[in-house]
């Protein structure tokens, strides 16, 4: 009897290890772990300068946003949808967060796992974020959530200072890429 039992017991464990073997790779297949962005970077004003410059030939969406901003993470799951609809198209598309340095490792990453962001993510890193966010336009002053879409030439195409309108981004963007 004691036999049996544990032949059960081998077995049963060995089917679990088995079992959870394989789930384990289904799963982050079926998720898309791997295509999240890994880190959520620091970028100083200098730098993200050197990311709007366009030498490239496609067109950059860039959007400015904070976790504590409301709008902003209420435009984000459109921003998703674009990035991935348009990411095959010729767009770019990074997202840069003017949370607090503290929140780099923590609250950043945490929301863009919940909105299975793929796009490269950086942390505005300044001393006077003003000063950085007139650099990248002088009609900007701040106010979340702020989106600019550059044409390959790294000129204005597009902006928009609040919650965007899907329909509106959508046209410039088209414009921009085409319909590849």
């Amino acid at each position: 009897m004691n036999h049996t039992r544990s032949f059960f017991l081998i077995v049963a464990s060995l089917t679990t290890i088995l079992i959870s073997s394989f789930a384990a790779p289904a799963q982050s297949r079926k998720t898309g772990a791997a295509k999240l962005p890994a880190a959520v970077l620091e970028i100083d004003p200098k730098a993200l300068q050197g990311l709007l410059k366009r030498e490239m030939a496609r067109p950059l969406l860039v959007n400015f946003w904070a976790t504590w901003c409301d709008p902003c993470r209420e435009e984000f799951p459109e921003l998703v949808t674009i990035d991935k609809q348009y990411r095959k198209k010729g767009l770019d598309f990074i997202a840069v967060s003017l949370d607090d340095l503290a929140d780099i490792k923590t609250t950043v990453p945490a929301f863009l796992r919940e909105m299975r962001a793929t796009m490269p993510a950086y942390l505005l890193k300044a001393s006077d974020p003003d000063v950085a966010l007139s650099a990248v336009d002088p009609e900007w002053h701040g106010a979340l959530p702020a989106t600019f879409l550059f044409d390959s030439q790294g000129k204005i195409a597009y902006k928009r200072f609040g919650r965007i309108k899907p329909l509106e981004l959508r046209a410039a963007i088209d414009k921009l890429v085409g319909n590849k």
